[in-house]
Parts: C-alpha cells; sequence; structure tokens
C-alpha cells in the first residue's frame, strides 16, 4: 500500500539540502508541516506558485555575515507575499564519518560563511578549510567518502540525516550568531491593525529620485509620524542611477501614524512595493525589551 502524499497545504518549501540551516529553521518555526528541499531560492518560490508548497522559508540576513546575497533582488518580483519571520541561532557542528578522532582531521568543508563564522576553531586544530557550495551539501559529501582526514562544518540535523558524529558543536565564533529567515505565501495574510506598532512589522521596498538629500525626504515621514525603522539597506539597481532600498519599520499600514509616513514617502520616491506585514517575532520583542 503506497504512503499517502502530504497535502500541498501542509508543505513548507526551502532552498537547500534536507539538514540545511533552512530546514532546521522550518522545523523548529512550523513543525507540524511537511518540508520540500528546492535546489534554488527561485524553486522555492515556484513551489509555492505552483501549488506544490504552501509556504517558503527564504533567509533574509545574518548576524554576522550581513545579507543573503542577491536576496534582496528576487523578493520584490518572486511573487510571494511575507506572511511571517523567523529567527534561528546557528549552532555549527564540526562532523565527521562515524569513528574519527579529532586528531584524524586534516581539511573540513563548508560554505564560505560557515567557515569564516568557525576560524577559531579551525586555528586552534590546525585544519584547513575547503569551500563548499552548502553546508548541508558538504555533509553529505563527507559522508559519501571513506576519509576519515576529511570533515563538515554543519548543523547537527546535517549530521543527523548524513549519519556523521558531531565531534564538536556550537563551534561558532559568536555567541550572537542568527539567521533571520521570511515565511512567503501566495495569499497576502496581515495581522490586525488593532495591534500594537512595535508587534507588527511592515517590510517594503523602494526607489529614490535621483535628486539631493532625496533619501532624507522620503524617510523623514517616519520620524515626523513616530515611526521606527527597525532596518534600512540599499543596493545597487541594475543601471546603476538611483539606489534601491529595502526597509522594516514598526506598524501596520492601516494605523494612521504609518499611512501619514507612507504619503511622504511616495511624493519623494517610486516604485514603492509593499512585501508583507506580519507580526514580529519573539525574537524581536526581546530585543525592544532590553
Amino acid at each position: 500500500m503506497s504512503e499517502k502524499k502530504p497535502s500541498p497545504e501542509n508543505i513548507i518549501a526551502f532552498q537547500g539540502l534536507p539538514g540545511a540551516y533552512s530546514h532546521l529553521a522550518c522545523l523548529r518555526a512550523l513543525p507540524d508541516m511537511e518540508t520540500l528541499p528546492c535546489r534554488t531560492f527561485q524553486d522555492a518560490f515556484d513551489a509555492v506558485l505552483g501549488g506544490q508548497a504552501a509556504l517558503a522559508m527564504i533567509p533574509i540576513d545574518n548576524s554576522v555575515a550581513g545579507r543573503v546575497a542577491d536576496i534582496h533582488h528576487l523578493l520584490p518580483d518572486s511573487g510571494l507575499h511575507i506572511v511571517g519571520e523567523h529567527y534561528e541561532r546557528v549552532n555549527h557542528h564540526l562532523l565527521a564519518l562515524p569513528g574519527t578522532k579529532l586528531a584524524e582531521l586534516t581539511h573540513v568543508h563548508s560554505h564560505v560563511h560557515a567557515l569564516s563564522q568557525c576560524r577559531i576553531l579551525l586555528k586552534e586544530l590546525n585544519i584547513q578549510p575547503v569551500v563548499h557550495v552548502d553546508t548541508a551539501g558538504a555533509a553529505s559529501d563527507i559522508a559519501e567518502n571513506s576519509d576519515k582526514s576529511q570533515g563538515a562544518i554543519a548543523s547537527s540535523l546535517a549530521g543527523e540525516f548524513y549519519g556523521l558524529d558531531s565531534l564538536q558543536g556550537n563551534i561558532e565564533d559568536a555567541e550572537h550568531n542568527t539567521t533571520r529567515f521570511v515565511i512567503m505565501a501566495c495569499h497576502r495574510k496581515m495581522p490586525s491593525p488593532e495591534k500594537e506598532p512595535r508587534d507588527v512589522i511592515t517590510s517594503f521596498v523602494f526607489r529614490v529620485r535621483n535628486v539631493p538629500a532625496a533619501l532624507y525626504k522620503a524617510m523623514g515621514g517616519f520620524a515626523t509620524n513616530g515611526v521606527n525603522i527597525v532596518k534600512l539597506e540599499s543596493y545597487v539597481d541594475g543601471d546603476f542611477v538611483a539606489a534601491q532600498f529595502y526597509a522594516d519599520v514598526e506598524g501596520h499600514p492601516d494605523h494612521h501614524a504609518m499611512k501619514l509616513a507612507f504619503e511622504e514617502l511616495h511624493f519623494f520616491t517610486h516604485k514603492v512595493h509593499i512585501l508583507g506585514t506580519y507580526e514580529a517575532h519573539e525574537f524581536r520583542k526581546t530585543l525592544n525589551s532590553r
């Protein structure tokens, strides 16, 4: 008797192989949903747009490595809306073939960011880093070889998936190493506007007019109306004429202060695109309380 396939409404897509940190984020944030690994971010978007999955878990930035490459270019044209966010603490593990001793390792494979985030241990152990396309892929490749001199830096989940031993856990240099993910869906779903502004995040992208002090004037409406900007990043558009910006602000578009701020924003910019309005993650709320 064949196993019943999960309903697409109960599937969340992610970019990467099983055991990737995006996979771990899916399991932590939405443990009741089935996961769908995808080769690229675009494949994850297409899985949702095509009805193979209801949601996509997309990493947007990391507290150590910064923003995920190209993601701000991809989000506006994804055809999806941000409906939630998730913060995942990154705990890197030094993985190796079963029975391997730490002294046997000469090389360790992983994504370039993971390797750079574990420099202290690698230097102490005098292990040579080898750049791999991703963390879970590195773990998978090590599992397929019989060379105990080769290890991988990846999640504990990757170790479980590929039958590797964790020789040492929590090997990252920075204790605050955390990745922020956005959860995306086809259908726009917003929290109630009755919630307090700090409990709601609105994400949007915009392009300023090519005039002096355009950004200062565009964002001035948020300051004068008491709307807190929690993130503002620039990235270059393809024509190099005007900068694109990504912003996260506290509040709902239906809040009076937000309406006034956006009116001023539209006056000094063009191509304003709201990516989503969603409830702030608990991690963000703990930061606000400090």
